[in-house]
Order: structure tokens, then sequence, then C-alpha cells
């Protein structure tokens, strides 16, 4: 083939040649990041998916950073966990909201739950004031005659004790000695003066005060009562010391021995060693805890004193406060079991005018809780009238105490007899 074209050589010199050297490799290019997959729900998710700390803690998903000062639920949903531990709507970047319901609800239950409880009580007490005070026993006492005392300043009461055995079966008398007499007489009577300030005044009227008494002519204070009953009494009270009585309230042994149970005993010292078999008490001198019936005889006994009577108004003022004080006491108010058998004792035992009502007698708790001044009608002689001894007031005195009383004043200290 000497005769091959110059075409055919050239192709056969550049096949005989050895091949050429690879071009030098580029050098590695550093990763680069992969888009984010688009999100299952089909929605373009232009914020990338990473994980960071939001203040301190780690934040999962794509919610963006807020700023400090947002409230609980925004640092919840930040947090990813719901506040109270339950599940609640989520909002748009899919946190949990509304986890502070659970406590919320359980506090608002609670305020229900208090509410009714606080409306039933309220509306028991109220039931419950009218229907002890429906229970009180209304006597004819209080009456207007031509020449009464006009209306004073404050509140006058006038208390009764009397020897009613009333309600008691033959063997209470027996324990409580008050023997078999009928009918009642007044075994104590007290002016209770209570003014618009200040402490009260508890006067004893001795029993064998000789006093004038309308239709009568003049003798004891108590006969008043067996004559014409607590209508006279009142009056005679009224015109020899010039007060108008406001409200009166009366009550028998049984009555007594009952209020007295009622508080728990109430706690009296005595003063010298008593023993009277007559009123069914031996008492050591010093200061004890005593039931309705020790009281009782405490307060009736006449056998300690050269002036029997004088020792005993002593003794009923005392007792009297006492008793008041405990039963006005908080301890006991607040206690229904000693404040709920105390009214219903009252309200069985206690009688008063029909113009008086549970409230004036919680008054007069309410103005006894820190102790009356207490003294008796001053006594100027004591003289034996009739064949029978009597307490003569010393008038000047008298007078002076009881226009103190009228014009809602202190009692002058020389007529305040221990």
């Amino acid at each position: 083939m000497a005769d091959e074209d110059e075409a055919t050589r050239a192709y056969r010199r550049a096949a005989a040649q050895p091949p050429a050297a690879p071009p030098p490799a580029a050098p590695p290019r550093a990763a680069q990041p992969q888009p984010a997959a688009p999100a299952k729900s089909g929605r373009e998710d232009t914020v990338p998916r990473a994980r960071s700390k939001v203040y301190g803690k780690p934040r999962p998903g794509s919610a963006p950073v807020r700023p400090l000062g947002g409230s609980r639920h925004e640092a919840g949903d930040q947090e990813g966990a719901p506040h109270g531990g339950g599940g609640g709507p989520t909002g748009r970047d899919g946190s949990v909201r509304g986890g502070g319901r659970g406590p919320r609800r359980t506090g608002r239950i609670v305020l229900r739950v208090v509410v009714v409880v606080v409306v039933l009580l309220l509306v028991a007490a109220v039931a419950g004031y009218f229907w002890i005070g429906s229970r009180l026993r209304p006597v004819e006492s209080l009456t207007d005659y031509d020449g009464r005392p006009a209306e004073t300043p404050g509140q006058d009461w006038l208390l009764v004790g009397s020897d009613s055995r009333a309600g008691l079966t033959a063997a209470q008398r027996k324990k409580l000695a008050t023997g078999k007499a009928v009918g009642k007489r007044t075994d104590t009577m007290m002016l209770l003066h209570i003014p618009e300030s200040g402490r009260p005044t508890l006067v004893s009227l001795p029993r064998d005060s000789y006093v004038p008494i309308e239709g009568h002519g003049s003798g004891k204070l108590n006969a008043a009562y067996a004559f014409g009953g607590p209508e006279l009494l009142a009056k005679t009270v009224e015109r020899v010391t010039g007060i108008r009585i406001d409200h009166y309230m009366e009550i028998g042994f049984g009555g007594f021995v009952g209020i007295v149970d009622a508080i728990g005993g109430v706690n009296i010292c005595v003063k010298q060693d008593i023993k009277d078999p007559k009123a069914g008490i031996n008492l050591k001198k010093g200061c004890q805890d005593m039931d309705g019936g020790t009281a009782l005889g405490y307060v009736r006994t006449r056998a300690t004193g050269a002036i029997p009577d004088f020792e005993r108004t002593q003794r009923q003022r005392q007792f009297f406060s006492a008793v008041v004080q405990k039963a006005a006491s908080p301890g006991t108010l607040i206690n229904p079991f000693t404040s709920v058998p105390l009214a219903l004792s009252a309200a069985d035992s206690v009688s008063v005018d029909p113009g008086s009502g549970l409230f004036d007698l919680l008054s007069v708790g309410m103005a006894m809780r820190e102790g009356p001044v207490a003294t008796a009608v001053p006594i100027g002689s004591l003289p034996t009238i009739g064949g029978q001894a009597v307490v003569k007031w010393d008038t000047q005195k008298a007078l002076r105490l009881f226009e103190a009383l009228a014009a809602d004043k202190q009692v002058p200290k020389d007529v305040i007899t221990k």
C-alpha cells in the first residue's frame, strides 16, 4: 500500500503513540447542607429544623424563639410541656396551650363548696335564732300607770330568781334540797343597769327591804311578788328607785341548775367553809368548780355571816357575774356543744316580758363579759317591825345611787357596798 494517502498515514502514527495522561482531578468540595424535606402536612416550611437552647433548655420543633416576659402559657409552649399535666388545645406552632386550667378549675370548685357551706350555716343560724326565741316564755310584768318614771338612758333590767319548784321531780327536789313548798316567792332580786358606754352596774335589792307596796301598806320587798306577781313587784321597784324598768327576766330553781350545767359548771371562790344541810352543800374555802346543784345551794344558804340576807346578796351577785361572763365567752359561744344546750336551757327556763327577745338576752351577756360594778343598796338599819326583821335603806346614799343610774352616770364610790 505504497500509494496510501496522507490521511491514512497520519492515523497510523497517532495510533502508535502511548495514551496521554489523564487531567488532574478537581479538589474535593465541602459538604453542602441539604434542604429539609417538606412537612407531611404539605405546608411549605421555610424555617430550617434544628435543635437549639431556649433560655438554657432544649427547644424542639420549629417554633421561633420568643422574648422573655411572656405568660406562663407561652413559656410552657416554648418548653414543649403542658402546665397542668394534661393535654389541651394546641397553638399554631403545635405546642400545648391551656395547661393551667386544672388547678384553676379545682380552686373554683373549692370556693363554691365554701360558699355553699357558709350560706347553709347562716341559714341554720337564722332559723335556730327564731326557733329558740319562740321558746321564750312571756310573762306580763311591765305596765304603764300614773306617775311611772320617765324613760332614762341605757337599759335597766329587773332580774328575779324565784323559788319555784316547777318542773322538778320529787327525786330532784330531794337531791337539790329545795323542800316541798308550793307556789313561788322571789328569792333573788337584782337591778342591772347597762349604760350606753362603760361598765354595767349590778345592784342587789335585799328581799327583806322594807318598802311601800301599793294597796298593802309597807312590807318586805319580796311580799310584793306574793301579793301581785311580777307586775306589782316591778311597779314597787320602779317607785322606790325612781328608775323605769325596760326589761324583766325571771328564772326558777330548775332553770337555774340547767343553765349552770349547760355551760359545764362555773368556778366560784368560796370565802369560808360552808356546811348547810338545808341547802344541800358542804363546801371548803377556796376557788372551785360548781355544778348546777352545788351552785344553787351556794346562793341560797343562810348559814354564813352576821347578816345572812346581806351575805346572800353578795354571793348572788358573784354567781350571776360568773355565769354570764362564762356564757358570753368565745369558748362557749363558738362551741355548738355548749352554746346550743345553753340557748335551749335558757329559752325553756327563763320568763321575760313580752317586749324582750333572745337578742336582748344576748345583749346582757355581751355587756357583762368584762364584769359589772357590783353593789347592794346601802343599808341604814336592821329593825324589827311587826315581829319581822327587816332591812331599811340608807335613804340619802340610796337616792344618790339610783340618781346616778337614772342619769347613766358612774355610781359614786362612797355608796358602793362590797
